[in-house]
């Protein structure tokens, strides 16, 4: 099998030793190929050429906003995808049941490429960028952005207190929480209604999401959708409310601290099945993907691409119905 192995080497958990172990383990049985990441797009390029050239599988060693920028350059070809955890977080990497230590993954993935365990899954995009597993409006945008600006070695030592840190930062300072800046209107899977964007949900925050959960907190998932798999359309969750009163009983639950689910909350709206949805601001709003900030924009526009991806599956991964 020909396979192309993307390295990002600024991620937080690549180091000399873990790619050259990898590399030898890869490059067994297969045809091996490496590069190496040096700019932001750059994987995208890398895995559209990778296809071209009829590779069969594109590996990625690095964070999740890597491993996006591949899966944008692999959409709507038969060159898979697969995971290996690289990053501070591994969202995705995780979801799909692998293993955080990158050596220990490498063994799982390869268990699944020997079992020909390549599975074609949808995914999600926001004005026209893919998703694999979410893409958030508004508040967890913003404290995105901060952690970027905040970047570096910081992000790379520090992970998920930094992300702690932004959060209350970004709530306290550099975020209005108080204001409903944008409308979500939705359509569900068997829907052809054409709904205005007046009868939106009003929110603060709302994310898109193609797998559940929606990040991770150390060891533990904060999981706003818990029946959403790869299997499905996208869920969307709407915050009407970003006050602590209504905040933190919703975060509570998400982590799985309550008996209680974060969709019974009444500040957030949610619908499953969603295919297609449109975010219609009356300023701009921070937008991100997979946790890469993307920018600000007045309108978005979301949709679900059924079997627009080659995925290498991990044996007896979790994130399927």
């Amino acid at each position: 099998m020909k396979i192309l192995l993307v390295v990002n080497p600024s991620a937080s958990s690549v180091t000399a030793r873990t790619r050259i172990v990898i590399q030898k383990a890869l490059s067994a049985d297969h045809r091996l190929e490496v590069a190496a990441t040096t700019r932001r797009g750059h994987a995208t390029r890398l895995a559209q050429s990778a296809a071209k050239d009829g590779m069969d599988v594109v590996v990625v060693l690095g964070g999740d906003g890597t491993l996006n920028e591949a899966a944008n350059g692999l959409v709507s070809t038969d060159t898979a995808l697969a995971a290996l955890p690289g990053g501070s977080t591994n969202v995705f990497a995780r979801t799909l049941g692998l293993p955080d230590d990158p050596v220990e993954a490498t063994g799982a993935l390869l268990d699944a490429v020997e079992a020909a365990s390549i599975r074609r899954i949808g995914l999600g995009s926001i004005n026209q960028r893919h998703f694999l597993f979410h893409a958030g409006v508004g508040f967890d945008a913003a404290v995105v952005e901060q952690v970027e600006r905040r970047g570096g070695l910081l992000k790379r030592f520090a992970g998920h207190p930094l992300f702690i840190v932004a959060a209350v930062d970004t709530w306290l300072r550099h975020y209005d929480h108080r204001s409903q800046t944008f409308r979500v209107t939705t359509r569900v899977l068997g829907d052809e209604s054409d709904p205005h964007p007046s009868t939106g949900v009003p929110g603060v925050f709302t994310v898109f999401l193609n797998t559940d959960p929606y990040t991770y907190l150390g060891t533990r998932g904060l999981s706003l959708a818990p029946d959403t798999t790869l299997d499905d359309p996208l869920a969307a969750v709407t915050f009407r409310s970003l006050s602590p009163a209504r905040l933190l009983p919703a975060v509570a639950a998400s982590l799985g601290l309550t008996r209680s689910s974060p969709t019974a909350n009444p500040a957030v709206n949610f619908r499953s099945d969603v295919t297609e949805a449109t975010v219609v601001a009356s300023r701009a709003v921070p937008w991100q993907v997979d946790g890469d900030y993307l920018g600000t924009a007045t309108e978005l526009v979301v949709r679900y691409h059924p079997d627009a991806l080659d995925l290498v599956v991990p044996l007896a991964s979790a994130a399927f119905n």
